[in-house]
């Protein structure tokens, strides 16, 4: 039986099923093992890890702590509970559909910016901030239109350029979630500045620890969180860097309760937009795909930014950020109460649980059918409804390929 506990009720014989944490905030080699040693358990105590699951069939017992479903229950019902947060007023809407060519073009454009900034950076070179203005403008005005075209498409990754592909990602999330709290446009715009250039010191990190493909060793670690301090000290030497991009870079790795880096500030010590960062530097990390690590699906990854709430992030800004993107973001598949399952197309006006899906596959045949879009919030739909989200690749579906279907 999977449980969780407090890292305080941890002891040496429990089997250590889940670190429960995004895999830069510890640096051990495996997420899962036997908790023999004492320096093990040390590592944990003096770690930002808060709690941990446990497997009591590999281990000993914790007593009576909440088992995984019952935690998982319980973040469900509150997740659900979350009100609508309406679209600011104002913004002209556009169809996933008629925003796709645009969002396509914007998205390559970018990484093909972030990419040549970022290898001047590596040579040593002068970052060319007023070639990033442009591109996030173009990035804000797709999210004005639509928000979640080019945030699905943030999710397709080519080849090996994560560093690059993740930078553009964090800043088309942050502008979408700045959006959504309603931030002048003037900080909107800094702050995907900001997003593009927070990972910026990764490119004085060594190539042999930045692309390794597998855990790093504790002195590797150490090295790659110094990333932080070392874009700092590059950006601080740019001219026409604000102060938003500096807390954005600086403030991404911080925790609200204090366990982050570089300086281990907490609460209201780290920026409103510090901690913006922080939560959608860690939504992307999980939902992409790595070497070593399988990314999880978007449901997934908001239940556990909303677990770790609770801890590591300020929890009123994760329910901001749900709110913003929706518990069943652009691209989720999901399983409808008439049995088929439909890939989320854009987010509904009538509530977090009733968005655009493509009505895909049905469940009774066991076949692929021809998509249909479907509005989940008018009369229209029958009444069809979500009962929960599904993963992809136990139904043999790409939701990817439908995101980018141009329908007749």
């Amino acid at each position: 039986m999977i449980k969780k506990v407090s890292k305080a009720d941890l002891k040496l014989g429990m089997f250590i099923h889940d670190l429960n944490c995004g895999w830069m905030d510890h640096s051990f080699l495996r997420n899962s093992f036997m908790l023999r040693k004492e320096s093990d358990l040390l590592k944990i105590m003096e770690s930002g890890i808060s709690e941990v699951y446990i497997d009591t069939i590999k281990g000993i017992d914790s007593g009576c702590s909440p088992t995984l479903g019952e935690v998982q229950a319980d973040l469900t019902a509150r997740m659900l509970d979350l009100p609508l947060l309406k679209p600011p007023p104002g913004t002209t809407r556009t169809t996933h559909q008629e925003e796709l060519g645009f969002a396509k073009q914007i998205q390559r454009e970018a990484n093909k910016v972030i990419h040549s900034i970022l290898g001047d950076v590596r040579l040593g070179k002068q970052i060319q901030v007023e070639r990033l203005s442009p591109v996030v403008t173009q990035i804000t005005e797709s999210i004005l239109r639509n928000q979640g075209t080019l945030v699905s498409l943030g999710r397709i990754r080519e080849g090996d350029t994560y560093t690059f592909q993740h930078s553009v990602s964090v800043c088309t999330l942050l502008v979408t979630f700045c959006r959504y709290m309603e931030l002048s446009p003037e900080a909107i715009h800094e702050a995907g500045i900001g997003g593009m250039l927070h990972d910026i010191g990764k490119m004085r990190v060594p190539d042999h620890i930045l692309n390794k493909p597998g855990k790093l060793t504790d002195e590797e670690f150490a090295i790659m969180k110094d990333h932080v301090v070392l874009g700092l000290e590059t950006l601080r030497q740019t001219e026409g860097i604000s102060r938003t991009v500096i807390q954005v870079a600086g403030e991404h790795h911080e925790r609200f309760e204090g366990s982050g880096y570089p300086y281990r500030i907490k609460g209201s010590e780290i920026s409103e937009l510090g901690r913006m960062a922080a939560i959608v530097d860690v939504y992307d990390a999980l939902t992409s795909n790595r070497v070593y690590h399988k990314g999880m699906e978007p449901p997934a990854a908001l239940t556990k930014l909303f677990e770790w709430s609770d801890h590591h992030f300020d929890p009123e800004l994760v329910q901001h950020f749900i709110q913003a993107i929706g518990i069943y973001p652009v691209g989720s598949l999901v399983k409808l109460d008439s049995n088929r399952l439909a890939v989320v197309m854009e987010q509904g006006t009538q509530g977090l649980l009733f968005p655009k899906v493509r009505v895909v596959y049905d469940i009774f045949r066991g076949r692929k059918i021809n998509p249909m879009d479907l509005d989940l919030s008018v009369p229209e739909s029958a009444g069809d409804s979500i009962i929960k989200n599904e993963e992809p690749e136990d139904w043999g579906i790409n939701p990817f390929d439908y995101l980018t279907l141009e329908m007749p």
